[in-house]
Parts: C-alpha cells; sequence; structure tokens
C-alpha cells in the first residue's frame, strides 16, 4: 500500500520540517452455550401449542436449522476418513465414536484436531462451527456442497482465498476478524448477547435458543405467553392478549390493483412503516452492528449501520457485485417505492415464495400481459421466460450459492456499452456482446428502456474520478424522486469530494426526512470547519435514529452524543477497527493518552494491521517522542515487512532523531521494494532530496 494511500485519519502531525504527514488510521468444551435471558424469550416450543400451522411450516425450514449441535440427525457431510487438499494443505474429516473431527490447519500453521460442535445452514452449504480459546467459535474455511451429487454436490470444497490467509492473519479462519460471536451469531442463533470482555479478551456470549427462531422476528415471547395462558373469562375482561413488540401487520387488509392501462399496479393503502423489512434486514443486509439489545420490531438503525451503494460491493448501476445480502438492493427497486414488502412475495415460515416461478409475479402484474412472448419474447417455459431471469439475475457466492438481486431492474444492455456494467442478457447469451443484446432490446421494444434506477451515470464518473462527479453526484443526492439508499450512496461519496458544493448538500441532505440520508450527510462534515460543521451537526445529536446521533457526534465536543458514541465502539471493542476509530475520535478531542491506549490494544489484537502502529506513532510524535514513535514503526514492519507506509513513516522518524544516513538507506530499501509504485517513488523522492538538501 503506498504511503499517501494508507493514510486516512483524523490526526495531522508535523513529523518532519516541511513534511506533514496524515496518518491512517486446547481441545474445545463440548458443553452447548449458555442461554440468554429466559425472562424475555419463551422459546419456539411454546409457541406451537396457539400457532401449530406457522410452527409446523417454519420447523422445516433453513431458519430453523440455522446453527444445529453437531450429531448423527444435523450433519450432513462425509466424516469417514476423506480428506481435501487446496492450495497445498490436506484436511482429513473423520468419526469417533459421536463426535466429529477435522484435521486441519491451526493458528499456529501446524495441522491439529477440531472437533466440530455446531452445524451451520443446510443447502446449498452446510458449514460446521469449532470452539477455540476465549470462549470464540470459529467457522471452519471447509464446508460440505449438500447440492444432490448429479449437480456437482456431495462433496467438500474450500471457502477460502486463494492463495488462503496466513495463519498470522486476521483473515485466517483461525482470526478474530471471522470469529462467530461478531460476525455469524445474531443471524444463526435468537436473541444473542455478545458478551465480550475487553479486559480479558475473551467472549461470554449467550443466545435464548439457536436458529432463527419464532422470537427472532416476532420478538421476545414471555409475556404474550403468559397473557394468553389467562383464562378465557380473564382475557375477556383484559380485552386483548398481549403480544410481542414485532407486530408485522403492514399487509393486514391491503389490496393491490391496476390502473386502467394494465401496466401501473398500486397499494390500496401506502406503507407508512420499515416494521418487516427492518425484521427481514437484520440478518438480509450488510452491516455492522453499533449496539447491544436489538429485538425484533425495534428500528434497524438504532442497532445497525447498513453499507450503502459503494464502489467494491455494487456496480455504479447498484447492482450487486460482492455479497451484499439483499436489503440495500431491495430499497432502490421500484416494488420498494410501490410499497411492496418481503412477505408480499416470500412465505416468512417457509421461506418459499408464495407461488412458483412468474405466478408469484403474476399476483399484481397481469400474467395476459407480462407472462408472455409479446413481452418477454422467449420461449414459453425456456429460461428466457422466467421473470427472474431478465429482472432478479443471480450471482453465486461462496461457489455454489447462486443469490438473486433484488433491485429489481429492466435489463439494461445499453449501460453495458457505457458504463462496462453486467447486464441480464449476456448473462444467459454469452457468446453475443452487449452491443448485440441492445440492438435486440431496442427492436423488441422500440425504445431503450430508462428503468427506475438513474444514478448508474453519476456513481460511474465518480468510480473513474471524473472531475465533474460531484456536480453529478449532488444532482442525484438532490432528486427526491431519487429512492433514498441511492440520494444517500451520492452524499457518502461527495465525502471524498470535499468542497462547497459537497458542503451545499451536505446541508440540505441532514434536513432530509429519511434517517439514511441524514447519516450520510453528515459524512461530508469531517473536512469542513468546526463553526459550519456545528451548525449543521448540532441539531443532529437529538436526533430519533440512533445512527445519526452517533454520526454526528463524531469529531464533536457534545459530551452526551459523545458518550453514546463510545459505548457503541465499545460494544464491538473486539473489533480492531473500532478500537482505531475509538482512537482516532480520542486524539480528534486532544485525549491523547486515551487515543494511545487504543492504538496499543488494536497493535496487540491484530499484530499485521499498519493503521495501529502508523497512529500510536503519530500520538508519540506529537509529544515529540520521536524515538518511542521510531521503535513502534520499526516493531510494525518486523511483522508487516512489506507495508510501504510503514517504511516511509521509519524512514521519517530516523530523519527527525537526526540519523539521516539511516534514513536515506531505509528510503533506498523502500523504493528498490516498490519498483513499480508511482505514489511510493515519488513519495521517496520527495523527502530524498529534502533530507539532502544542504542546511
Amino acid at each position: 500500500m503506498a504511503p499517501r494511500r494508507a493514510i486516512r485519519t483524523v490526526l495531522a502531525l508535523a513529523a518532519l520540517a516541511g513534511v506533514v504527514t496524515l496518518l491512517v488510521l486446547a481441545r474445545p468444551k463440548r458443553a452447548p452455550l449458555p442461554a440468554a435471558d429466559a425472562a424475555t424469550f419463551a422459546g419456539s416450543a411454546r409457541c406451537a401449542g396457539c400457532h401449530a400451522p406457522e410452527h409446523a411450516a417454519w420447523a422445516t425450514s433453513q431458519h430453523a436449522m440455522a446453527m444445529q449441535v453437531a450429531h448423527r440427525g444435523t450433519v450432513l457431510g462425509r466424516f469417514d476418513g476423506v480428506r481435501l487438499t487446496h492450495d497445498g494443505l490436506t484436511s482429513t474429516f473423520v468419526r469417533r465414536g459421536d463426535r466429529y473431527v477435522v484435521n486441519t490447519e491451526g493458528a499456529d500453521g501446524r495441522l491439529q484436531d477440531f472437533e466440530v460442535r455446531f452445524t451451520f445452514g443446510v443447502f446449498p452449504l452446510q458449514q460446521y462451527l469449532v470452539g477455540l480459546p476465549g470462549g470464540r467459535l470459529q467457522p471452519l474455511p471447509l464446508a460440505w456442497d449438500a447440492r444432490p451429487a448429479t449437480d456437482g454436490g456431495q462433496r467438500w470444497i474450500s471457502l477460502d482465498a486463494v492463495p488462503r490467509h496466513a495463519p498470522a492473519d486476521d483473515l485466517h479462519w483461525t482470526g478474530r476478524l471471522l470469529s462467530w460471536n461478531y460476525m455469524c451469531a445474531d443471524c444463526h442463533a435468537t436473541g444473542v448477547r455478545k458478551g465480550y470482555d475487553a479486559g480479558r479478551d475473551l467472549f461470554r456470549t449467550t443466545y435464548a435458543e439457536r436458529g432463527v427462531a419464532c422470537e427472532a422476528c416476532h420478538g421476545p415471547g414471555t409475556r404474550h405467553v403468559a397473557s394468553a395462558s389467562r383464562p378465557a373469562w380473564l382475557r375477556r375482561i383484559t380485552r386483548s392478549v398481549d403480544v410481542p413488540p414485532a407486530r408485522l401487520t403492514e399487509r393486514r387488509g391491503v389490496r393491490w390493483s391496476t390502473d386502467s392501462t394494465g401496466r401501473i399496479v398500486r397499494r390500496s393503502d401506502p406503507r407508512t412503516s420499515e416494521r418487516e423489512i427492518g425484521v427481514c434486514a437484520q440478518c438480509h443486509a450488510r452491516r455492522s452492528h453499533i449496539a447491544e439489545g436489538y429485538t425484533a420490531g425495534a428500528p434497524f438503525l438504532d442497532y445497525y449501520d447498513p453499507m450503502l451503494l459503494v464502489a467494491g460491493l455494487y456496480y455504479p448501476d447498484g447492482q450487486q457485485r460482492e455479497e451484499v445480502y439483499d436489503h440495500a438492493s431491495f430499497l432502490q427497486s421500484r416494488m420498494y417505492a410501490a410499497g411492496v414488502t418481503c412477505a408480499d412475495c416470500h412465505e416468512p415460515h417457509t421461506q418459499r415464495l408464495r407461488r412458483p416461478g412468474n405466478q408469484v409475479c403474476a399476483r399484481c402484474h397481469a400474467a395476459a400481459r407480462y407472462d408472455t412472448d409479446a413481452h418477454h419474447f422467449h420461449a414459453p417455459r425456456s429460461a428466457g421466460a422466467s421473470c427472474a431471469s431478465c429482472h432478479m439475475p443471480a450471482t453465486t457466492y461462496m461457489q455454489v450459492d447462486p443469490r438473486h438481486d433484488h433491485s429489481i431492474r429492466v435489463p439494461r444492455p445499453d449501460l453495458s456499452l457505457r458504463l462496462g456494467v453486467p447486464n441480464a442478457c449476456n448473462r444467459c447469451h454469452t457468446d453475443r456482446d452487449a452491443r448485440w443484446a441492445a440492438e435486440r432490446v431496442r427492436t423488441w421494444y422500440g425504445h431503450t428502456p430508462a428503468g427506475f434506477q438513474r444514478f448508474a451515470g453519476a456513481f460511474a464518473a465518480d468510480d473513474r474520478r471524473d472531475a465533474a462527479a460531484a456536480d453529478s453526484l449532488r444532482v442525484v443526492a438532490e432528486d427526491r424522486t431519487q429512492p433514498a439508499i441511492a440520494r444517500a450512496s451520492a452524499l457518502a461519496r461527495l465525502a471524498a469530494h470535499p468542497g462547497p458544493v459537497a458542503f451545499a448538500a451536505a446541508e440540505r441532505g441532514a434536513r432530509d426526512a429519511d434517517p439514511l440520508v441524514r447519516r450520510a450527510a453528515l459524512d461530508i462534515l469531517d473536512g469542513i470547519a468546526p463553526p459550519a460543521r456545528i451548525a449543521v451537526a448540532a441539531p443532529l445529536l437529538a436526533d430519533g435514529t440512533r445512527i445519526v446521533r452517533l454520526q454526528a457526534a463524531w469529531g464533536r465536543d457534545f459530551a452526551r452524543a459523545a458518550a453514546e458514541f463510545v459505548e457503541s465502539q465499545r460494544y464491538n471493542a473486539d473489533r480492531t477497527q473500532r478500537r482505531l476509530t475509538l482512537g482516532a475520535f480520542y486524539a480528534a478531542r486532544r485525549q491523547l493518552d486515551s487515543a494511545a491506549t487504543e492504538f496499543r490494544v488494536a497493535m496487540r489484537l491484530s499484530p499485521r494491521d499498519e493503521v495501529a502502529y502508523l497512529n500510536l506513532a503519530a500520538i508519540l510524535v506529537e509529544r515529540r517522542r520521536h524515538a518511542e514513535a521510531e521503535g513502534v514503526l520499526r516493531e510494525g514492519l518486523a511483522r508487516i515487512p512489506e507495508s510501504a507506509a510503514l517504511a516511509y513513516e521509519r524512514a521519517v522518524a530516523l530523519a527527525s532523531l537526526g540519523r539521516t544516513g539511516e534514513a536515506l538507506r531505509a528510503l533506498a530499501t523502500l523504493r528498490a521494494r516498490h519498483p513499480l509504485d508511482r505514489d511510493v517513488q515519488r513519495a521517496v523522492a520527495e523527502l530524498d532530496a529534502l533530507l539532502r538538501r544542504p542546511r
């Protein structure tokens, strides 16, 4: 990583006269994990007495089997001595009595036996959890392909990237970044409380029930069960039965009708809440967890910070690229704008579509108009005649798991020609190009479809760092006809384009009705002078949505909001990135001792994270403790010898100590190690010339 690129936090410290550097930020026990608060969660078995059909439907679903104790009835993989060799590593799967054991590479790089404690999912993959010290559960990088053998399944596969991560890396399967306690637990169990002890660096994670149980979606049910168990005469007197907090009633009494053209479908009553979608989003969103204590029915943005439509995760037109799940895709769709909820299409207890294939779309969109070759121009019952093939194309993740894009868009091969994004036509017609597909679409429909999502040009300009990108992003951010997530994403992107255009957009965005937009507007304020920044942020310190309040508190000296921000970071103190964020927050408030403590902990948690060394060194330089700063940078280089940023900063530190000769030699080594990196070569040349200048 080039030194100028790696440098990304709030500190700007003089490291050398004329040089300003911006710094970045034994065998497991087999006992099940302890239960969570039994006073609030009743358990799915209690639900079955009154809700038998729903419970029976759920019991056969993947939600119910999301996490199970490993035994003969739940383990699908072969544990009969079979071996899997991947990237030079051979792993062996054996059964010893009632124990399932995997012999594979451990945290020390040696082959070890790991006993499977829990299964994770059922189809198309089943993964396995093993116990590690510190209360951690870790998913093995080896999964069972549960598909039929005729489809290529019934085999072990490796989920590791190629080449696989080294044991010392946080992304090695034993590393802290992949722990079940943080990454997986709250979507594979119900009522999870992470229970991280930062002082001892260990977890005491609890849950109410394994799997995505009834109360994961309907909320804790103890009071509901107790009320429903009262005698009938008492229930009549009290007139009602207490219900769980997540009253998923947004579809109750709603009808869908088509206008006179037969094309536009409208909901009888506008959807006025996000409750059902938020319940699904707790797991079907790519997000970070910002606060402890979520239960179904609580506002999604009070507990989670969802990823927006950013480069790398999404294509510029909003199509899914990496594994982003469904939430942000759906929020940009015409279906969401019309008031559709997840359960309009999916039966929530079985998780299956409410009707098979095109019939689920025909519940609202007239089959006589759309399920015909006059609309799709493909042979009936062919792949091209499937609504999902054209409007929800699938991308395969984890090698064998195809997932439909829930942005539900019209095919746009014309955008493939202009912007290089994929299109549904050429996913099937791989022997043709986008020009052919665009011409076919134009011939069929007499025009080039415009689609519902109209932000692709602006996001593409930003991705290619076009000089006019800021103006284009401002137009998207201020266009109320665009999906809110698109406007929020435009604001988040504008943060990389500081200036009057971005600040004006932030001022307007901070007053928007949508909390995602308000939260993204605050991203722009970091580079703004304090009086103007405070004028925009201060009103949002009392915002009704937690994620907005947290962002408003960042870098601003407001005691109550700052305390809430610190509490949120402490909740995720097991994550190195949260330690770095908290350290930068303290540094911005000139609490340098607290900042240094956070950076030292980050170094201990993730010895190969260069940002921790860089930031701690910056704190030490600020205090004129240059020798200590050089020692920290030297320690970082010993662990991450390939880091250009650390090597460059160490040369600066050596120069500040008057050890000019050593600094010049360090620069020469850096130049030789990164001959093709122009940023490195430019930075080295500038500092080299400065050090050789006559004094």
